[in-house]
């Protein structure tokens, strides 16, 4: 089974490979369909034998992009398939007023982890906004959290003030105390953003009487983990791993 996987999020495209559980050749395109449709043309010939992929397993929280997208799979000869609430191949059940509802992304992201690493499963998304998904150890994915992630907060901050800059995302560590608006400002967002994600699975393991393997994804997920004392797995392909697992699955 060999598929191209695409993942669209709010401000980058991340595509790769999955071939028999694996997936490789995995690029982070910021610069939006053209730029992600021409880095998936470019890593398709890297198939052994030059043979194209079966189908385009496709993740989007971008309902406009998803034309774009099914075009593309058409013009090259692959199968389109999206993952959506009622295509998971069996990987996990859902307990959910509205599944239609649920994000892509995060069906992707439990699946895979479920897959990976089993369950009970507390997964944790840091990207754009920070969301987290709950699977029991039944394998039901029984709800999730949604919070603003570190874009939205540095923009809001900007936006809404008059002297406050546009703190630089994605590198440096929290100072000992801010001496400057720009350490202030990046000790608020660290600190601050840390004893969230500590509350939250706290907060969760209490109410689920679970012990959760805790995972984490997202480009954001190594910056704000570091130095925090919780036992997270990093993991960079989850999104793209579930997302090939469940499309081969409805095959």
């Amino acid at each position: 089974m060999r598929l191209a996987v695409v993942d669209v999020g709010n401000t980058s495209t991340a595509v790769g490979l999955w071939s028999d559980g694996r997936v490789t050749n995995v690029k982070h395109c910021d610069g939006g369909y053209v730029e992600a449709s021409r880095a998936v043309e470019g890593i398709c010939a890297k198939f052994p034998g030059g043979a194209r992929p079966q189908a385009l397993a496709y993740v989007s929280v971008v309902p406009d992009a998803d034309a774009k997208w099914r075009s593309f799979a058409k013009k090259g000869n692959m199968d389109f398939r999206q993952v959506s609430h009622d295509r998971l191949g069996g990987l996990i059940k859902l307990d959910y007023p509205k599944p239609k509802t649920i994000g892509a992304d995060r069906l992707a992201d439990a699946a895979g982890a479920v897959s990976r690493y089993g369950a009970p499963v507390l997964v944790m998304d840091f990207g754009t906004a920070l969301t987290a998904a709950v699977v029991t150890r039944d394998g039901v994915w029984r709800g999730g959290v949604i919070a603003p992630g570190f874009p939205l907060m540095r923009d809001y901050l900007f936006e809404r003030t008059a002297k406050l800059p546009r703190m630089r995302l994605g590198s440096g560590k929290a100072p000992k105390i801010g001496r400057s608006t720009e350490e202030a400002m990046r000790f608020g967002a660290l600190v601050g953003y840390r004893g969230m994600v500590r509350e939250i699975a706290g907060v969760l393991a209490r109410n689920f009487k679970e012990d959760f393997r805790l995972v984490a994804t997202g480009g954001f997920a190594k910056w704000v983990l570091s130095g925090l004392e919780m036992p997270f797995t990093i993991d960079q392909t989850l999104t793209l791993y579930g997302a090939g697992l469940i499309c081969s699955r409805n095959f």
